[in-house]
This record gives C-alpha cells, structure tokens and sequence, in this order.
C-alpha cells in the first residue's frame, strides 16, 4: 500500500513539473546579461542597418529548430529592422557554450549594439516575439 502512495506521488510531481516546463516553452524572456558576448561577433555578420538580431541556435536532429526557423524568418521579412540568423550547435558548440545554451531551438535577440535583451527556449510564441520586438 505504501509503495502504491509513492508511486501516485512520483507521477503527480513528475506532471506537475511536466506541465510547468512545458508553459514556460516558448515565452519570451527579457535578460540583462552584463558580460554577455557581442551577438552580431558571434552571428559573423555586421548590423548594418538592422536594428535587432535574432540569434537562433538550432541542431540538426531537432524538428522544432524547423518550425522556429520559419517564424524567426517570417518576422525578419515582415521587418527589414530585423535580422535572423541561424546558427547549428553541432557545428559551432563553442557559441552554445558562450551564451549558455542548454536545449534547442533556442533565440537570442540582440539589439544594435550587441546587447542580449531578450532570450526563448523552445518554439517563440509569434505574438509575444513581435510585442517584443516593438518595444
């Protein structure tokens, strides 16, 4: 009978975890990195006339990377401010491992100046990308 009570107790701590990591997915966060890397150094491309980079790093076997990839290139269309660039974890572990990066896909936006100021892990929410984008 005990063992019955710890197993129900395991699951439920185990849902209860599942479903809290699983409604942070997505959302934007707004960071303040004080000692962050420049972003546009690590993208290898110059800002120019962008005013934000999105930053995504992604890995070959990871079929969210795809979905966040159309997104993050559909906003960058819709806005020439906006640069996204795509970066495989496989092929260059070193920027994961400068910004950070535990999971993929994961986008790091970055403003003019190469300042981190906003970071999601998993698949961006479209809606709450753009608010963030517009402030």
């Amino acid at each position: 009978m005990v063992g019955l009570l710890v197993l129900v107790g395991v699951l439920a701590a185990a849902t209860a975890v599942g479903l809290v990591l699983r409604s942070r997915a997505g959302r934007v966060r707004t960071t303040t990195r004080p000692a962050a890397p420049n972003g546009w150094d690590l993208a290898g491309t110059p800002a120019g006339d962008a005013r934000f980079l999105l930053l995504q790093l992604s890995s070959p076997i990871c079929t969210p990377c795809r979905q966040t990839a159309v997104l993050l290139s559909g906003v960058a269309a819709e806005d020439p401010g906006v640069r996204h660039v795509e970066i495989d974890v496989a092929d260059r572990p070193d920027v994961a491992r400068e910004l950070s990066v535990m999971r993929t896909p994961t986008t790091i936006g970055f403003d003019r100046t190469g300042r981190e100021v906003l970071r999601i892990s998993g698949v961006p929410r479209r809606g709450e990308l753009v608010t963030a984008l517009e402030r």
